[in-house]
């Protein structure tokens, strides 16, 4: 035992056994958090071993470099690298449980946003998080303690050639054995998931970087010709208005309600009996209110800017990040725009900060007069929310602010208080709690009951101002409230199996839009928020062919009701693409051989629209083309700084 004890102890006195421990506990440590702590999807055993596998070229490879350096400086750089590619693997571990998704280059530098969500990462630890540190603290221990001699001698050129080598082969054996598993997994991808699963934490994180760069170079190459495809495409899909719609709210004033993280579920939900969003509810019986059952939300990372961008731009949102805070100074031809040059006054209000999410910056591109921020707003502590304040006190404070406005007016108003985790004052809850045992999804309902009743103490005032009757009245939810990684809690709350195809029905959100005279009802046409922007201009008598718009209008008998995700999934009436797979949009069962050809050309269509987006967005192509109607918009007149009168008054 001593014997052994002592070779043990020897080997660590070599760097190369210091190292090979240093990259075993890695490759471990890796590989379980993976396997433990990400929904990956495992299907078979090749799957089940590339998740084995793929930590151990990366670990090798990175930790390579420290050797590189000499003397003691290399133990100092392989603590180092071995510590920045545990806090990688555990920051996305953190932004996993928040997001269901991973982090990439783009949301790291979306530093303006970190302190609003601070409060929001604490409800993400866990006790057991300690552990996934462990092995930094050994390691470091066993250096500091001297139980492994620090070998001063340096370690030879040949031998990390070697190291590089073995860890390159591994990696080449992994990628060689994904693509077998899945063909073109890198080149026909928008599913990070994917990456993760056959290439792991830090091959992805590289394969992100290099797609980030790429998008970021797109810019750069653009020219004018590259449009020419983008608009052959929108003008050959274009759906043409419907008469008995088109121009019926033409001069009205338009109100947007972003309902952050509701969902469809709630619509009608009983929780004891009692319904949880009563007003809401209400207006699917409005006689001159629609409500659309089968509508869904498109975002990706960015999620409610993606959902501002979606409908502002009828544009999809970036793979990676948000377009709103990495595409700010582009081109655009935003609703807010065209309206603007239709004699409307637009203005956007939100109780948070105005660089949350670049929006005092992107709101110029869209050409927005005016935004009123938290600047603008009272902000007492009592009635704040973690993300600005409460919506009660923020519409109350809202309606002077309103009134400054000329009509015509399009307003977008932005509410935070249903935003995860949820949190609630028991004297402001005036529905119990669910009883799932999921603290944030038994608060989610008394959050949005809240939600629901600002809304409805504003419709109030909408009414006896008489706005409510010459104002087209939007409503949509921006995002899920609650993730796939609250499945179990959700099973409880529909009293079903959540499985990956009812999780994809869970992606609707309300949608309603009221306009004075229009006949109301239920509309059950797919939609998602590509095609609001198209569904309003009609509706205001603008017709949209001449414009840059990957939606159609949902009110059109053209109109598309195939729905793209963002990572190349899509639902529609009859067919729904979930992970490579297809089921039958009203059974949930795979479908047959038989449909699989309308399948894969679905696919296509969607890839192809994303892919058009993207070269729109990365491109900023619009900056090449003009409607013979509209007015490039010039940044410069607009301005949301608080007058220095109206701050005194503070």
């Amino acid at each position: 035992m001593n014997k052994g004890f002592l070779r043990g102890t020897s080997i660590l006195n070599k760097y190369i056994g210091f190292f090979f421990m240093t990259v075993l506990f890695l490759w471990i440590k890796t590989y379980l958090i993976q396997l433990t702590q990400f929904d990956l999807g495992i299907e078979n055993g090749i799957q089940k071993f590339l998740l084995f596998l793929n930590p151990l070229g990366s670990a090798l490879l990175f930790l390579s470099f420290a050797s590189l350096f000499k003397g003691r400086r290399k133990y100092i750089w392989l603590m180092i690298i071995h510590f920045l590619m545990t806090f990688l693997v555990y920051a996305n571990v953190l932004y996993y449980r928040f997001f269901n998704d991973f982090i990439t280059l783009p949301t790291i530098f979306q530093t303006q946003n970190f302190g609003d969500v601070s409060s929001s990462v604490t409800s993400l630890l866990r006790p057991y998080d300690i552990l996934f540190f462990v092995d930094n603290i050994l390691l470091i221990g066993l250096l500091v303690f001297k139980m492994a001699k620090i070998e001063m001698k340096n370690f030879g050129r040949r031998k990390v050639a070697a190291i590089i080598s073995l860890a390159l082969g591994i990696s080449c054996l992994n990628l060689a054995l994904a693509e077998a598993d899945r063909p073109q997994l890198l080149t026909r991808g928008f599913d990070r998931n994917y990456i993760v699963k056959y290439l792991g934490m830090y091959n992805y994180t590289a394969y992100d970087a290099v797609q980030s760069t790429k998008a970021s170079a797109q810019r750069v190459t653009a020219d004018s010709s590259d449009i020419t495809e983008v608009i052959n495409f929108t003008q050959s899909n274009y759906a043409e208005p419907n008469p008995a719609t088109f121009g019926i709210g033409k001069g009205m004033n338009v109100i947007f309600f972003h309902l952050e993280s509701m969902q469809n579920f709630l619509i009608n939900y009983k929780l004891n009996g009692e319904e949880v969003t009563p007003f809401l509810n209400s207006l699917t019986n409005d006689p001159n209110t629609m409500y659309f059952d089968n509508f869904f939300h498109q975002t990706a990372q960015g999620k409610t800017a993606d959902a501002e961008f979606l409908i502002e731009n009828s544009l999809y949102g970036l793979p990676q990040g948000s377009a709103f805070t990495t595409k700010g100074l582009n081109t655009y031809q935003a609703t807010p725009a065209i309206l603007g040059q239709q004699g409307y006054t637009s203005a956007v209000f939100h109780p948070n900060s105005g660089t949350f999410w670049n929006r005092n910056e992107i709101y110029k591109s869209f050409g927005y007069t005016k935004f009123f921020d938290s600047s603008y707003y009272e902000m007492k502590e009592e009635d704040l929310a973690d993300y600005g304040l409460m919506d009660k006190p923020f519409f109350a404070e809202t309606i002077p602010l309103l009134e400054t406005l000329q009509q015509p007016f399009m307003a977008k108003f932005i509410t935070v208080s249903n935003h995860y985790p949820y949190p609630i004052k028991e004297e402001l809850a005036t529905i119990a709690p669910h009883t799932t045992g999921d603290k944030s999804v038994d608060s989610y309902f008394q959050t949005a009951r809240y939600a629901d009743e600002a809304l409805q103490e504003f419709f109030t005032y909408l009414k006896e101002s008489g706005l409510y009757d010459n104002s087209i009245i939007i409503m949509y939810g921006d995002h899920y409230g609650i993730s796939e990684n609250h499945n179990k809690a959700m099973e409880q709350v529909l009293g079903k199996e959540i499985n990956s195809f009812e999780s994809t029905g869970l992606q609707r959100v309300p949608f309603f839009i009221r306009v004075p005279g229009m006949q109301g009802g239920i509309n059950h046409e797919y939609s998602g928020q590509i095609d609001i922007m198209p569904t309003l201009l009609h509706l205001l008598g603008i017709d949209t062919k001449d414009y840059v718009q990957l939606g159609t209008d949902i009110l059109s008998e053209d109109h598309d009701e195939l729905i793209p995700f963002r990572n190349g999934e899509f639902v529609s009436p009859t067919i729904t693409s979930i992970d490579d797979k297809f089921y039958d949009s009203t059974t949930g069962l795979e479908i047959d051989e038989s449909r699989m050809e309308e399948a894969k050309q679905n696919q296509e269509i969607v890839r192809h629209k994303l892919a058009l987006s993207d070269k729109v967005v990365n491109g900023d192509l619009l900056r090449f083309y003009k409607p013979e109607s509209f007015t490039p918009v010039d940044r410069s007149k607009y301005d949301y700084t608080k007058p220095d009168d109206e701050s005194d008054k503070e």
